[in-house]
């Protein structure tokens, strides 16, 4: 059988958050451990539970469509915790700020959960119950727990200096991912894709430690036709819109919308406005026409151009990521932009 070469610049332009690992699979019914730090949610793509913590261990029950339902457990502060009405998880995170659990009384940090989190209790202590929950992981994000005390090849000895130290990088420009790394949909976002150790990446933006980019390389796309045009690769959209998010803001973080927008005026994040970066160019709009519900667009600062010549009241077509499906100041959600059209067709 023959097969074809599928040009994948698009899947692996990918954009998004860098934070560095490599990639091992897991399978189910073994103990994982976390690579890095990541969300752990009630069902795939669902509620966020918890952050979990680089390194600690879960058990691996299921695994499909990139996720791996997992059960997570530890210890937890009894003063942060109430009875539920939950028959099965008859425990519930009670402190507003969520609370940490750890592997042991006092013992290190395995996740943190958040307010309002149910939980099944095991066993108890003095001030102390041991308490679990299954919930689901991107499995990206997990490796064979055994993987973890294998021994890894030493590093190269490192060249004595020879001048002062080069400058950090600077967006846009160039950075090789000399560790490799996972890539983000946002800061603490889900796992979007790894970049193997010394990738080459475009640096788009920087945000204090966590640095926006671009990757672009190959992917195997076995198949008999030809590819034309029709075979870009496009973002699969949810079907969310604004209304969906008002009483659930955080369950629609990371996923990619297609809307069709009333702009408005193009503004700049006071320091108030607290979801947003100081100065952070976005758009505000309204979702639907002029009786819509109002929706802040966030601009790369690399993609200001496209958006500056708008007019008031033009209708724009944008497809982008869910930051918050609720901004803290104002209940408006906030979506990042990837990309715009403007009623009359031009990009």
């Amino acid at each position: 059988m023959s097969f074809r070469w599928g040009t994948l610049r698009g899947a692996l332009l990918l954009v998004g958050w860098l934070l560095f690992l490599p990639p091992e699979a897991v399978t189910a019914q073994e103990a994982a451990s976390v690579r890095v730090e990541e969300n752990f949610r009630r069902e795939p793509n669902g509620l966020i539970l918890a952050r979990v913590s680089p390194g600690a261990e879960v058990r691996v029950l299921d695994s499909r469509d990139g996720w791996s339902q997992v059960e997570l457990s530890g210890w937890v502060w009894l003063p942060s915790l109430q009875v539920s009405d939950d028959p099965d998880l008859g425990l519930v995170v009670s402190a507003s700020d969520g609370e940490n659990l750890r592997a042991e009384p006092r013992g290190a940090v395995r996740a943190r959960l958040v307010e309002g989190a149910l939980l099944a209790e095991l066993e108890r202590q003095p001030s102390w119950a041991r308490v679990s929950r299954i919930g689901w992981i991107w499995t990206a994000s997990l490796q064979d727990a055994s993987l973890e005390a294998a021994p890894s090849s030493p590093p190269p000895a490192a060249s004595p200096p020879v001048g002062p130290r080069p400058p950090a990088a600077r967006a846009p420009g160039d950075f090789v991912a000399s560790a490799g790394g996972a890539i983000l949909v946002a800061p603490d976002g889900d796992t979007l894709a790894v970049a193997r150790p010394t990738s080459d990446v475009q640096v788009v933006r920087r945000e204090g430690n966590w640095a926006r980019v671009r990757l672009e390389g190959w992917m195997w796309m076995p198949g008999s036709a030809t590819p034309t045009a029709e075979d870009a690769p496009v973002e699969e959209t949810s079907a969310l819109e604004p209304g969906d998010l008002a009483s659930r803001p955080d369950e629609g973080a990371g996923r990619a919308v297609e809307w069709t927008l009333q702009f408005i005026s193009l503004e700049r994040a006071e320091e108030i406005r607290t979801d947003f970066f100081r100065g952070e160019p976005f758009l505000l709009t309204r979702f639907g026409g002029g009786d819509g519900p109002f929706v802040y667009v966030a601009v790369p600062l690399d993609r200001l151009d496209e958006v500056e010549g708008l007019v008031p009241l033009e209708s724009i077509s944008i497809t982008g990521r869910i930051r918050t499906g609720a901004s803290s100041l104002t209940g408006v959600p906030i979506v990042d932009l990837v990309s715009i059209r403007r009623a009359g067709g031009a990009p």
